[in-house]
């Protein structure tokens, strides 16, 4: 039985994300895609780059856009799971054992990567695949945890702590890497099987402590369209409540954006600031580290802030500072300084934006046990902008040339996103709420 409010599941809970976060940081940020361009582009006698070209089932595609549309792929397929599952998950109680699976696929497929082979690109981006789906499929069912351990006042702080979390230990982690490989010598690739590691063994603590869900329907031969029946109810609440509905329209609209720049981010540097296989990665990687660490303070700044304006007025000045980010990025990130600038401001506005989209959501939810089938909506509506996100991000880039064109594009994202923040309404009308609270 899950006690809300109770601080050891509370603090369970959040240490998730100090398990976890090292995925997105050392394969998503950090070492992997700097690996990735590495082994993947022919350099010449002057260290420039002649090819970033691969041949994937026969197609010739440039790596970075390979790169985009194989995540693009794997949010898909969340997107596909993420529902079906949710529904069951909440019928049958099942939300700890989904979460495990799919933390032990995501840790398990990274530490394949230590595989990785040109070579064989099609069967070395199939390890990057899973591990995607392993990752952001175990989110959702984390993530459905947190309007049931804590009350609506302590969302944006604990949301706030779970990211801090995150940031923290992702930061020992990629720098015991670093020390390892620029000091002791380690090969890049053992660093993957060190984040398979770390997340599984890690996790466990939160699974020791975090309670099985109160919901315990027996499971039978009809679950599957027991699971889409609670996912239609979920999807009828949020048609009829204007405020959540438009809440995931601004979420989706932003998400494109902030999620595509977390994702490409190392790889734009790699290309338009650290050039060449020689080029200074120890100054890209303290860029990174940078991004991390300021991060922390971010996520609590605007916890704080939420508390003070409220929760969309302070996503409101977090949309501004991203489009006023890639303006910048745009403009002037040609050289290393500009870039750590850059670099400060958006692990700020990212630790802030993060956690507060997340609380916000969970603010918006009733009181209800279908809390995964809520959460897939939610985690459906990150990953389609995700995806549409990194393809638009991708087909710039193969019709441009250059990467640095695609960065104009996230601009009218966050614009987008900050318009459709001001047509959601403070309060949702009571006797709609009431009305459809009573069907979940």
């Amino acid at each position: 039985m899950i006690v809300k409010g109770d601080k050891k599941t509370m603090n369970g809970w959040a240490f998730y994300d100090w398990a976890n976060s090292v995925y997105p940081l050392v394969i998503s940020t950090a070492i992997f895609p700097i690996f990735y361009e590495k082994m993947t582009s022919s350099y010449g006698p002057n260290e420039e780059v002649i090819s970033d070209l691969v041949t994937f089932f026969g197609l010739e595609i440039k790596n970075t856009v390979l790169y985009s549309y194989v995540v693009a792929a794997s949010f898909i397929m969340v997107c596909i799971l993420s529902p079906i599952l949710s529904g069951i998950a909440d019928y049958s109680g099942s939300k700890k054992r989904f979460l495990q699976f799919f933390c032990y696929l995501g840790a398990l497929s990274t530490a394949t990567l230590f595989f990785f082979n040109p070579a064989q690109i099609e069967l070395s981006m199939l390890s990057l695949f899973l591990a995607s789906v392993g990752f952001w499929n175990s989110l959702v069912f984390y993530n459905a945890y947190l309007p049931e351990v804590a009350p609506p006042e302590d969302h944006d702080r604990l949301s706030a702590k779970g990211f801090a979390l995150g940031y923290g230990g992702a930061s020992i982690l990629l720098i015991a890497c670093l020390i390892l490989i620029q000091i002791v010598g380690m090969p890049a690739k053992y660093a993957f099987i060190l984040t398979g590691i770390w997340w599984i063994g890690f996790s466990q603590f939160t699974y020791r402590i975090l309670p099985n869900a109160s919901s315990k329907n027996k499971v039978t031969g009809k679950i599957l369209g027991n699971g889409f029946r609670e996912l239609l109810k979920v999807g009828h609440f949020i048609r009829t409540t204007k405020r959540l509905k438009r809440y995931l329209i601004s979420f989706f609209l932003f998400s494109m954006g902030v999620q595509t720049v977390m994702l490409i981010a190392v790889l734009f540097a790699k290309k338009e600031v650290f050039v060449g296989p020689n080029a200074n990665e120890a100054g890209l990687i303290i860029a990174v580290l940078l991004i991390q660490f300021i991060a922390i303070p971010g996520a609590y700044a605007f916890s704080w802030s939420a508390k003070k304006i409220g929760n969309v007025k302070t996503l409101g000045v977090a949309l501004f500072i991203w489009s006023l980010c890639c303006t910048y990025a745009y403009l002037f990130v040609y050289d290393e300084i500009n870039f750590y600038i850059l670099a400060g401001i958006v692990g700020f506005v990212m630790g802030g934006t993060q956690a507060l989209s997340r609380s916000t959501y969970s603010k918006y939810l009733p009181e209800t046990k279908d809390t995964a089938s809520f959460f897939s909506f939610y985690d459906i509506t990150e990953k389609i902008g995700i995806v549409l996100g990194m393809i638009i991000f991708g087909y710039v880039e193969a019709s441009s040339g250059h990467m640095r064109t695609s960065v104009l594009a996230l601009i009218t994202f966050f614009i987008l996103g900050f318009v459709a923040l001001f047509f959601i309404p403070k309060e949702e009308k009571s006797g709609v709420l009431e009305t459809v609270k009573n069907k979940v």
